[in-house]
């Protein structure tokens, strides 16, 4: 499975947008037909404009009379949040949280709309398989942390759950292992044992 590290990795392609001109019905029309609650709304250039959503015509369909039209333009959240192919899915995840957003328009260095990340995608990583992470952990240790001919350090992952045991010539190594298994995208949580039985 491939390792999944960036919004790029796991963000949607094919993005229903609408233009700042576009009315009030035709919005809602947009967000029935792609079932979601919130659309990117695009400016002549592509750039993503702001975000409309549900919450916003909810708010202006009260206020709304024949004679007048309401385009997305009108109704938009702005500046839109939006979020870079190249960040990480940690960085996006804490975005969402901090913005209180289901999802954010993906842009690329000007601006443009490429793609969009959910919530749901952004917890694909924690269906990558426990062996792959296993295989990924081991690499990292005997490449980077535990010297050559060091005692070894065993690996264990079951449901995302990583427990790491073995021997470690400097305690320091426990609190460094179980910082880096933490970075490795999948990763629930983690436990190290060494020959001390510290847990961490």
């Amino acid at each position: 499975m491939k390792h999944l590290r960036t919004v790029d990795d796991v963000m949607t392609r094919s993005v229903i947008s609408v233009r700042k001109g576009a009315p009030f019905k035709d919005i809602v029309e947009a967000m029935r037909r792609s079932q979601v609650s919130a659309l990117p709304v695009l400016s002549a250039d592509e750039q993503v404009a702001g975000v409309v959503s549900e919450a916003d015509l909810l708010l202006n369909a009260q206020d709304m009379d024949e004679s007048r039209a309401v385009t997305a333009g009108q109704l938009m959240t702005e500046p839109a949040v939006t979020v870079t192919k190249d960040a990480t899915i940690d960085s996006a995840a804490r975005l969402m949280a901090h913005a209180h957003l289901k999802r954010l328009p993906v842009v690329d260095e000007d601006g443009v709309l490429i793609g969009i990340v959910s919530r749901g995608d952004l917890l694909k990583t924690y269906l990558r398989p426990d062996e792959d992470i296993a295989a990924e952990l081991r690499e990292m240790i005997t490449a980077h942390l535990v010297p050559a001919g060091s005692p070894l350090v065993h690996v264990y992952v079951s449901d995302g759950v990583v427990r790491l045991e073995g021997s470690l010539p400097d305690p320091r190594l426990q609190d460094m292992l179980v910082r880096v298994a933490r970075t490795v995208p999948g990763v629930v949580d983690v436990t190290c044992r060494s020959d001390t039985e510290v847990s961490a």
